[in-house]
């Protein structure tokens, strides 16, 4: 992908290699990839379910071939709502140590530019064996659980299944349809009793959401502008919004990962959770809530939080987004921390809850990897296959690659931005501040929503002001965007 004399796809490799990651198959992992064969689906082993003719299917972006999840929804007498949700069995083509491994290990996770995708594992694997595609037979992991009218979610069964997924839907075009703004989705209505099975998943996802922000859970609208390519230009930073969609696998994801958590920690076993912790600048966060009429605790509390969120989202909709980046970015990233057999679970302060896991998105985080491992051990009763010291070692390795993807994600989306900008020096934007500190004070302009620091003129801005600049430089090969304070 080239814009002018300048290869996008050129310097998303070279960015890899400089933040450590391995872009390229291993010579070793190669040939153990050639070896590797689709399962036999007759007669399945001992303790695997056969779940083919459930009504499978998957939602996920257009474009997505390395799916990690399916569901299926049944309606239960007393008005609960039975789900099970399948992820990629995908332990059981990458055992510990091999050289695929190893690779996956290195990287622990996919790498998205938006110019290119590097995936953890090979594309054979990711978007082929280990991929839940439509209209295959395939290896899971299924996950039980009972959704209650109120929402409440009681964890069922964990165990392996063979499925097949029957639709893989995308994300805009089922939730348009859902939301009454987009006609039925061909394959829904080709396929029958999937419409009725998707608005049923939809009902499910309702409940459990409303019932997560009784208790405090913070929902976001943040922006990520992938860039949009024209005969190898780019010609404008797109931005995906949520719909009903998103928020059926968003809610169905993070149930599966309390339950995962849940079943092993009944089981004695270390894992590495999912960790948020309280926000240290809660000051900054209430400063903001106060510029709108409102007050927050002195001390955190996502419960409060969670409820001035719903307040704005509900009065300044299309401001809501600039409010959410600015907060996400006070309360921090998470990590990834290990809980000791029958330790207390960890704290997520964005999800208002304990003990939560990654374990549905085996084809692109290490993480779920080795949670999928932990199960098998668990239902298999055999030897734990890592050590506390192991995971310690691991949790610390995914969290420092994974704060290094996002940085490599976010520089390629400032070079492509500063491709595209390269013309409109001069002009000026409105933007919102989302850093202020010693290393330099950060905007990200409304539209297009490219981000950017402020070299000039920076004196007084802090995080979630709303700011004019002028654009005075861009640097594509650094993903430099410069802007001067306007006022």
């Amino acid at each position: 992908m080239i814009n002018g004399d300048f290869d996008l796809s050129a310097r998303a490799r070279e960015v890899m290699e400089e933040a450590g990651f391995l872009p390229d198959i291993p010579p070793e992992a190669a040939r153990e990839l050639a070896g590797l064969k689709e399962p036999l689906f007759g007669k399945l082993p001992a303790g695997i379910r056969d779940l083919r003719s459930l009504l499978w299917s998957s939602i996920d972006n257009v474009d997505s071939r390395d799916l990690d999840q399916v569901e299926v929804a049944e309606s239960l007498p007393d008005g609960r709502i039975f789900i099970r949700i399948g992820v990629a069995d995908v332990d059981n083509f990458v055992y510990r140590g091999c050289a695929i491994d190893r690779q996956a290990a290195h990287n622990t996770t996919s790498v998205y530019t938006g110019v290119e995708i590097f995936p953890m594992l090979p594309e054979r694997l990711s978007t082929d064996l280990s991929s839940l595609r439509e209209d295959e037979d395939r290896l899971a992991v299924v996950i039980e659980m009972e959704i209650g009218p109120d929402g409440a979610a009681e964890w069922g069964a964990i165990y392996r299944a063979a499925v097949h997924n029957h639709a893989k839907l995308v994300y805009e075009q089922v939730g348009a349809w859902l939301e009454g703004s987009g006609p039925m989705p061909e394959k829904i209505a080709s396929t029958e009793g999937l419409a009725e099975q998707i608005r049923l998943q939809n009902e499910a996802a309702e409940r459990l959401h409303l019932q997560r922000q009784r208790r405090g859970m913070l929902d976001f609208e943040t922006i990520e502008a992938s860039p949009v390519m024209e005969n190898g230009r780019v010609v404008e930073l797109k931005v995906r919004q949520k719909t009903k969609a998103h928020y059926i696998i968003e809610n169905f994801m993070i149930s599966a990962n309390q339950a995962m958590a849940a079943f092993l920690g009944d089981r004695n076993l270390p894992m590495i959770q999912r960790v948020l912790q309280s926000p240290e600048r809660w000051a900054r966060i209430a400063a903001l809530a106060s510029q709108w009429g409102e007050s927050l605790p002195l001390q955190p509390d996502s419960l409060a939080l969670a409820r001035f969120l719903v307040r704005r989202r509900a009065a300044d909709p299309e401001r809501f987004a600039d409010l959410s980046l600015a907060i996400v970015k006070l309360i921090g990233p998470g990590e990834y921390a290990v809980v000791r057999p029958g330790g207390d679970g960890a704290e997520h302060f964005g999800l208002a809850v304990h003990n939560y896991t990654h374990s549905t998105a085996p084809n692109r985080r290490y993480v779920d990897l080795i949670t999928q491992r932990l199960l098998k051990s668990a239902l298999e009763k055999a030897h734990t296959p890592y050590g506390i010291g192991d995971l310690d070692e691991l949790a610390e390795h995914c969290t420092e690659r994974e704060n290094a993807a996002r940085k490599v994600e976010r520089l390629m989306r400032k070079v492509a931005a500063a491709v595209m900008l390269e013309d409109r020096v001069g002009d000026v934007f409105e933007a919102i501040v989302t850093g202020a500190a010693s290393k330099g004070t950060y905007v990200r302009l409304i539209a297009p929503p490219v981000e950017g620091r402020v070299v000039r003129g920076e004196r007084g801005m802090d995080v979630g002001d709303r700011v004019q600049v002028r654009l005075i430089a861009t640097d594509a090969e650094k993903g430099y965007i410069d802007f001067a304070g306007v006022g």
